[in-house]
């Protein structure tokens, strides 16, 4: 897919990368309990991936390869929203509010991801 065939796919490149980078920015911001260094690893690795994978579904070769890495996209943010439920924010309303913003975010690609699958095959 070419970036004159549909501009939008873009705009979803830098929404998944600001994502990620809001993910990043927060995981700074917890404490560094075992349980939130070990979630966060995996919480890091999932919402980088959406990204890389839409990345990839944009350079697919095939109809088929695009809705397997767009069907990646979906998993891992799904992933993403399990491991921001399972981080601690020992109740501190501002990082509260942000882990909430970002569980939405994550919900809000899923259903985006979800809907390209669905139009794609």
């Amino acid at each position: 897919m070419t970036k004159t065939q549909n501009p939008k796919q873009y705009d979803l490149e830098d929404r998944t990368l600001k994502f990620a980078k809001r993910t990043r920015e927060f995981i700074r911001r917890i404490d560094r309990t075992l349980a939130n260094i070990e979630d966060s690893k995996q919480l890091i690795r999932s919402s980088g991936s959406i990204g890389a994978n839409y990345i990839e579904a944009n350079e697919a070769l095939s109809k088929k390869d695009f809705a397997m890495r767009v069907k990646i996209c979906r998993k891992e943010a799904k992933e993403s929203r399990y491991w921001l439920q399972l981080v601690n924010t020992d109740g501190k309303n501002d990082l509260e509010q942000e882990k909430h913003a970002l569980q939405e975010e994550a919900r809000e690609l899923t259903h985006i991801f979800g809907s390209i699958v669905t139009k794609s095959t």
